[in-house]
């Protein structure tokens, strides 16, 4: 078992939000997390996992879009 788990802290902080966000997704149950008797634990995996699976990529522009022609 080589899992790191984080607390709440910790994961809005590496998120770079307030804790009420990564409560929020426990509470709605977007992410994975872990009950250690009272204590609410979240793998990092599944926070990487969450990252990815929300990130958006930019378009590609093609060269229509480029020179303004509807495409």
């Amino acid at each position: 078992m080589n899992e790191r788990y984080l607390n709440v802290d910790q994961v809005a902080e590496l998120l770079g939000t307030t804790v009420r966000f990564p409560r929020r997704l426990i509470e709605e149950r977007r992410i994975t997390y872990v009950k250690v008797g009272r204590h609410v634990r979240i793998p990092e995996s599944a926070v990487r996992g969450y990252i990815a699976a929300n990130t958006v990529q930019p378009r590609r522009r093609g060269a229509a879009a480029l020179r303004g022609v509807a495409a």
